[in-house]
């Protein structure tokens, strides 16, 4: 069988050249160029040959054809008109993948598992644009789609603000969102000449270990997230000013702090000092005014 053989810069640059393929900015393309990478991102994942794996932009297939190596099945998602040809022409050794031309925010992720899996959790791995890297990872979680884990190369930014704790200058709605729906476990960090062309900041891979329950129940986890988001858009003020501001929110001044004032949380303190359990806490006595 052949072996995976992209992760060479030299390999990479031939398919490149061969289809004069312009590197789109728009679409945040940067292709990994990296075997020691590429290996650590496959062994983070834990695939076996049980394994779906769906791949989010699959470049030139570089991280496609390790998958391939790994996993039973592969799905991967490109954008990129341009793309298409050269993700025919190199995966076409590899019989268990198959590409999918679209939009990865308008793909039906839950009826590709439902298909490709029997609706069982699959696994995800992508080395995402970072213009989009948020709404793709929440848009797994929030859509409910059967996973059990997503690896990811990320801005190292982004990385550490979905590991990070309450009082961090990088805490915040992110961090919350995530730790939600899955244990965040950044395992490698991934300098800029690991890609081609280099990225102008470093990056990392963080594994999301999806929960099998959230780790705190609300009683409406929707207005939970409105709390957070709420507390999180304007930094510097107050817990209670940013709930009062919020357009997403409808209590007036005088709920606000009887419902922080029973959270046992003084008046003055400040969002990014509150864990998820305190959100949930204080979320639900919104809950039990109505």
């Amino acid at each position: 069988m052949t072996r995976p053989y992209l992760g060479n810069p030299k390999y990479t640059i031939e398919v490149l050249q061969k289809y004069g393929f312009v590197f789109q900015k728009r679409f945040g393309q940067n292709f990994l160029i990296d075997t020691r990478v590429l290996d650590r991102i496959i062994e983070a994942s834990e695939i076996t040959k049980d394994d779906f794996v769906l791949e989010i932009g699959p470049g030139i297939g570089t991280m496609t054809q390790y998958l391939a190596d790994a996993a039973r099945e592969v799905t991967t998602v490109e954008i990129d008109d341009a793309l298409i040809p050269i993700l025919q022409d190199t995966l076409k050794e590899w019989d268990n993948v198959s590409v999918i031309h679209g939009d990865i925010l308008k793909t039906d992720i839950r009826k590709i598992a439902d298909e490709k899996n029997q609706g069982r959790p699959i696994k995800v791995v992508a080395n995402l644009p970072y213009y989009i890297t948020t709404p793709i990872i929440m848009g797994l979680f929030e859509s409910h789609v059967p996973v059990d884990s997503i690896t990811v190369m990320v801005q190292k930014e982004v990385a550490d603000r979905m590991q990070t704790g309450p009082g961090s200058k990088d805490y915040g709605a992110l961090s919350l969102a995530v730790q939600y729906y899955a244990k965040p476990e950044i395992v490698a960090n991934v300098p800029p000449n690991c890609f081609m062309p280099r990225p102008k900041v470093g990056s990392a891979v963080i594994r999301l270990t999806r929960h099998q329950n959230p780790p705190v129940q609300a009683k409406d986890e929707k207005l939970m997230f409105r709390i957070i988001r709420a507390s999180f858009n304007q930094r510097r003020k107050t817990l209670a000013n940013g709930l009062k501001n919020s357009q997403e929110l409808q209590f007036t001044k005088e709920q606000v702090e009887q419902a922080i004032t029973e959270c046992g949380l003084p008046l003055n303190i400040r969002g990014e000092a509150l864990t998820l359990e305190q959100f949930a806490a204080l979320a639900d006595i919104f809950v039990d005014m109505k």
